[in-house]
C-alpha cells in the first residue's frame, strides 16, 4: 500500500533520529525494509520519495514505436491498428496495454501542438469576412444565407439567396458593401471554386472573376486556410447565430416561409435589429461604430 506523505515525513524524521532502519521501522509503525526503501530513494537524489516509482510494462521496449505511428498519422491512428504492429513486431501484452499507451502518445502529441491564440485587434474599414449557411427550405426549395461581418464595428449582412453561384456571390458582395457604404480593404472568404480555383505549391489562385471584382470595388480578396475556420471565425459565429434564429426548428419554433419575400423581409428584420443592439464586447452598437 502506497504511504501518505504524511508517513512519509514520519518514516524519514525517524531515521533522520534513530539512524537504524529497524527502530525507525518501530518508531514509524512500518517495516525496515520500507523505511530503507524509502531512505534509498531520497539519498540517492534520483527520485521524489513522495511519488511511486514507475513499475516496468510489457509495452516499454515498444513506446517508440507507438509515438513514431501517432507522429505519423498526426496523432488520428487507432489503438487496435498499432496493437496490430506491436504483435507482429512480438508484443506479448493485451490490447487494454495498447490503448492506454497509444491515449498517453496522442495526449502528448497534441500538448506539443496546441494552437496558441493571440488577441486580434481589427482596425477600422480593414476585414470583411463573408461565408454561406444552409437556409431554410421554402415551398420545398433549398435557399442560402450569404452572411458578411465587418470585423471592427461587428456590423453583420444577412442575404438570401437560392444559390450559390459565382454571379450570385458578385451581387452578394455589391449589396453587402452598398449597404455599409463603402469598400473595405480586404474581402476574406473560404475555399469554395467561386472564389479560389486550385492551390498550386501551397498558394491559393483566385477566380478571374472574383479578382476582377475585387479590383473594381478596390478590394483585396483573400482566404482563410484550408480546412481551418477559426481564421474567419466571426462570420462563422454570424453564420451560426444567422441560422440558430431564421432557420425553422424546433428550438426557436419559427413556422416555415411562405414565400421568398417573406424569407427577405425575415433576414432585413434580423439585421435592423442587430445593427441597433450593443454588442457585449465593444460596447456599442454596430450602426453607430460603422459612422467610425
Amino acid at each position: 500500500m502506497t504511504k501518505s506523505d504524511r508517513e512519509i515525513m514520519e518514516i524519514l524524521e525517524a531515521y533522520d533520529l534513530t539512524r537504524c532502519a529497524h527502530s525507525a521501522g518501530q518508531l514509524a509503525g512500518c517495516d525496515p525494509k520500507t523505511v530503507k526503501r524509502y531512505v534509498a530513494r531520497r539519498d540517492a537524489g534520483g527520485g521524489d520519495p513522495f511519488t511511486r516509482a514507475p513499475r516496468p510494462k510489457l509495452i516499454d521496449a515498444f513506446l517508440p514505436k507507438v509515438e513514431e505511428l501517432v507522429d505519423q498519422s498526426k496523432g488520428r491512428i487507432r489503438a487496435d491498428k498499432v496493437h496490430e504492429r506491436l504483435v507482429a513486431m512480438g508484443f506479448s501484452g493485451t490490447e487494454r496495454t495498447t490503448r492506454r499507451a497509444v491515449a498517453a502518445a496522442k495526449s502528448a502529441w497534441r500538448a506539443g501542438r496546441r494552437r496558441t491564440y493571440r488577441p486580434w485587434v481589427p482596425e477600422p474599414g480593414l476585414w470583411l469576412q463573408f461565408d454561406w449557411g444552409d437556409g431554410p427550405r421554402v415551398n420545398g426549395r433549398k435557399t442560402s444565407l450569404f452572411c458578411a461581418w465587418l470585423a471592427w464595428s461587428r456590423f453583420r449582412v444577412v442575404i438570401p439567396t437560392w444559390d450559390q453561384s459565382l454571379g450570385t456571390l458578385i451581387a452578394c458582395l455589391d449589396a453587402t458593401l452598398r449597404r455599409i457604404g463603402g469598400a473595405p480593404t480586404y474581402l476574406l472568404g473560404d475555399n469554395a471554386k467561386t472564389v479560389t480555383v486550385e492551390h498550386v505549391a501551397g498558394v491559393a489562385v483566385r477566380h478571374p472573376m472574383v479578382v476582377a471584382a475585387g479590383r473594381h470595388y478596390g478590394c483585396v480578396v483573400h482566404t482563410c486556410e484550408p480546412f481551418d475556420p477559426e481564421s474567419k471565425g466571426g462570420v462563422e459565429a454570424t453564420v451560426k447565430v444567422a441560422k440558430a434564429d431564421l432557420v425553422p426548428t424546433d428550438a426557436n419554433l419559427r413556422g416555415a416561409y411562405a414565400s421568398f419575400a417573406e424569407l427577405v423581409a425575415a433576414c432585413d428584420q434580423w439585421c435592423e435589429r442587430i445593427y441597433a443592439r450593443t454588442h457585449r464586447e465593444t460596447g456599442a452598437a454596430p450602426m453607430d461604430r460603422l459612422a467610425v
